[in-house]
């Protein structure tokens, strides 16, 4: 049995002209392919491929993939016992490969009766970090992030929706790659693990920063509703209406104000673009408002599109919160937890599985 695998293998790396090695828990066929010259391919070029059979291998995946476009890597994840664990990551040489090789094999049948998940894999470069003392800045946080962990690049705080001089006891700090931030998690859990990582006395929550799923270019173009963040909880719908209606009276078609972030739908989409841009950073009560366009995220029971809000993990519908792609969860909670659904991190380090109805509260991280 071995040394047919064996020959399949040996064949098709002739067959191709590719490269193949096994490392760090996975077998990398390619990157680069035969030829290649310039730099890998940019970002949205690899997708997740789950529920993969253990006992089927490259052999047999690669031609199916291939289907698709042309493979810039494969990389199967495997075992210590020589199968593979259930899933592996292709990346295209270019992103329409990568979305044509979602649409035609997620849930394809591999074998009778056993049907294989495509879906886009995300390059992650952020963690959230929780448990943080409120009255730390920005600054406080982001110089004490340099002193235990390397790359970092920037670090978000959201102040507090009652006191904007305190933060919400959490942030994200951004790192110069996926690859960085994947090294200072498992720097970060083995610190955590010995009892040595805390700041300030506290010991924190570190997860991966859960990526918000991209709208498409065509959607986004025909959005005329605003999301507006960093209100005071005392702000009222009829305030932000006046706000927003100075540029244009009757602009405004109606607002929808849920704790410190809201919702202006207009009109029409140029009267949405003019009010982004002139109340993007403008105080209202006091407080420095941001302004950008919001994202469709789904649509309700009568067809009409939803903005911005989801179910949380006890079916209370909460609000999402947008910087740079990211969300991030409504609530004055410090020991705020992952969202739910399962986001998947590229780089061959660590993978997010999701909270399970069992335990809704739980969420892993699983060594590749």
């Amino acid at each position: 049995m071995e040394s047919s695998k064996e020959a399949a293998l040996l064949a098709l790396m002739e067959k191709t002209g590719y490269s193949m090695v096994q490392e760090n828990g996975q077998r990398k066929f390619g990157g680069p392919p035969p030829g290649w010259e310039g730099p890998p391919p940019p970002r949205g070029c690899e997708v997740f491929v789950g529920k993969i059979p253990r006992d089927i291998y490259e052999d047999e995946l690669v031609p199916v993939f291939e289907r698709a476009g042309r493979i810039y890597e494969f990389r199967l994840m495997m075992e210590f016992s020589g199968e593979n664990r259930g899933y592996a990551f292709v990346r295209y040489t270019t992103q329409e490969a990568a979305q044509r090789a979602i649409n035609l094999l997620d849930n394809y049948e591999i074998h009778p009766g056993k049907f294989i998940g495509v879906c886009v894999s995300l390059d992650n470069c952020r963690l959230f970090i929780g448990s943080l003392p409120k009255d730390k800045t920005k600054e406080e946080i982001q110089e004490e992030m340099m002193k235990v962990t390397d790359g970092v690049v920037d670090v978000i705080v959201y102040p507090s929706t009652t006191d904007k001089s305190k933060n919400r006891g959490f942030a994200f700090v951004e790192y110069e790659s996926h690859k960085a931030a994947a090294m200072q998690l498992q720097k970060m859990f083995y610190l955590f693990f010995k009892k040595t990582f805390q700041l300030w006395g506290h010991t924190l929550q570190v997860h991966w920063a859960e990526p918000e799923k991209d709208v498409d270019e065509e959607t986004m173009q025909r959005v005329r509703v605003l999301y507006v963040r960093n209100l005071m909880l005392h702000t009222t719908e009829e305030t932000l209406r006046l706000e927003f209606s100075r540029q244009k009276p009757g602009s405004v078609e109606r607002v929808k104000k849920l704790t410190d972030y809201a919702f202006i739908h207009f009109h029409s989409r140029e009267d949405a673009l003019a009010a982004q841009e002139s109340m993007n950073g403008k105080l209202i009560d006091g407080s420095p408002i941001e302004v950008s366009l919001a994202k469709p995220v789904g649509k309700d029971k009568d067809g009409n599109r939803r903005f911005g809000t989801r179910a949380g993990h006890n079916g209370t519908t909460v609000g999402v919160y947008r910087n740079s792609s990211f969300v991030l969860r409504s609530g004055e909670d410090s020991g705020i937890g992952l969202a739910t659904g399962a986001a998947v991190i590229r780089d061959g380090l660590f993978i997010h599985i999701a909270p399970s109805a069992n335990s809704p509260g739980a969420a892993f991280l699983k060594l590749r």
